[in-house]
């Protein structure tokens, strides 16, 4: 009799907990719902993402997760389906702090969490050391990373979302010499995968296009202080001063070569062409010239609703990096779509050929047989009076201006 008694006051404990449950499922969000019906039935897919989310870096990460967020939500807002099943897109976002430790841990943990494909890492020197890892577990990955290794090491499951350091150099070397007339070229990078990529490239389009070299230094990616570096730079009178790194470290060589008097222009790439360059040198910006893969934002195909809706679901505006991560994440979404299947092994060969033709940056995001992007295009911009103003645009799809004027 005791068992009986236990067994139906068990019962009837049981029951209330499901007429619990029923309840706050009944009163759960509509989003949250649906993911769990999902996650129920198995087909959620999750996006890995990782990128600095803390630190010196974190507004580069924060910025470019707010685009794999936004490409996310607008996928399942149209109720998706792959083979037949309506599947819900997840975002598995980590902070590999910029640091490749950090990163190659992370990538195995994505590997051992399954996830579908990663949008990410951000940096060059992050992302490569993981791309082995991902690789081997054949998981595809688009990541921002820029230098030439990454999409070089003959993997297949490497993709881009920006244009390489080789492309971008190439124009930024040509551009100094060329439409600034500069003949004496110094040039520091910052020994990161990124920074001396990029210097390398710029250096070897210098020299291709009959500029000279005249010295070439070395910093770090945590540096602040380039008294030193400086004072040996202002002794060979340059012409220009390129920076390959962020804007940690080229907006505090901004003000420092203007308050030592070089009156050469500060030049450097995509990771000093934000806002927060623009904040942390303050006045002494003015003049300084960076470039940017793709259009401007207002050029792109998508730019202008994006940047509208950017800024109504995150209050904010578009930086640099947002736009690429989102057509990241879609091209990827795309490539399983018609692959009808989330399997990597079954959209990977799929993404490599993907022609995503409804992206905010480009019209025709395709990959070449290493997973560079075949269309890319660089802009040139010029800091006056606080604002980041274009120069030209070459490639992409752009007719090249035909003359800077700005640069004179």
């Amino acid at each position: 009799m005791r068992l009986n008694k236990l067994t139906s006051v068990s019962l009837a404990v049981a029951a209330a907990l499901a007429i619990a449950g029923c309840s706050q499922k009944q009163d759960a969000p509509a989003g949250e719902a649906s993911a769990a019906s999902a996650a129920a039935d198995g087909n959620v897919v999750k996006i890995g993402f990782a990128a600095p989310l803390t630190g010196p870096q974190a507004h580069y990460g924060e910025e470019y997760k707010n685009g794999v967020t936004l490409a996310i939500e607008d996928a399942n807002a149209e109720k998706p389906t792959i083979d037949g099943k309506p599947v819900t897109f997840e975002l598995v976002a980590e902070d590999d702090q910029a640091d490749p430790k950090t990163a190659t841990q992370l990538a195995q943990k994505f590997v051992d969490n399954k996830v579908n494909g990663i949008v990410g890492h951000f940096n060059s020197g992050t992302s490569i050391p993981a791309s082995k890892i991902y690789s081997d577990a054949g998981i595809p990955m688009i990541a921002m990373a820029t230098s030439p290794v990454f999409t070089s090491q003959g993997y297949k499951n490497t993709f881009r979302s920006m244009t390489s350091d080789t492309q971008q150099g190439s124009v930024m070397g040509q551009f100094v010499v060329q439409k600034l007339n500069a003949k004496k070229i110094v040039i520091v990078d910052d020994r990161t995968a990124y920074g001396q990529g990029l210097a390398d490239e710029f250096e070897k389009a210098v020299k291709a296009a009959g500029g000279e070299v005249v010295k070439r230094e070395f910093t770090n990616d945590k540096a602040t202080d380039f008294a030193a570096i400086l004072t040996s730079i202002k002794g060979v009178s340059p012409d220009v001063v390129f920076y390959g790194g962020a804007d940690a470290q080229s907006a505090p060589m901004a003000k420092q070569m203007k308050r030592l008097g070089l009156k050469a222009p500060l030049v450097s790439g995509e990771m000093t062409k934000t806002p927060t360059f623009l904040k942390l040198a303050g006045q002494e910006a003015e003049g300084t010239i960076a470039s940017l893969a793709g259009l401007p934002l207002d050029k792109m195909p998508k730019g202008a609703d994006y940047a509208s809706r950017y800024k109504a679901r995150f209050n904010m505006d578009v930086a640099t990096y947002s736009p690429y991560g989102y057509d990241a994440a879609r091209a990827m979404i795309a490539a399983m779509k018609e692959a009808n299947s989330a399997d990597p092994a079954k959209y990977l060969p799929v993404l490599a050929k993907v022609q995503y033709k409804d992206g905010v940056t480009s019209s025709n995001w395709t990959y070449d047989d290493k997973g560079d992007l075949k269309d890319g295009g660089i802009t040139v911009y010029k800091v006056e009076k606080g604002e980041w103003k274009v120069m030209e645009t070459v490639g992409g799809g752009a007719a090249p201006a035909a003359a800077a004027s700005a640069a004179q």
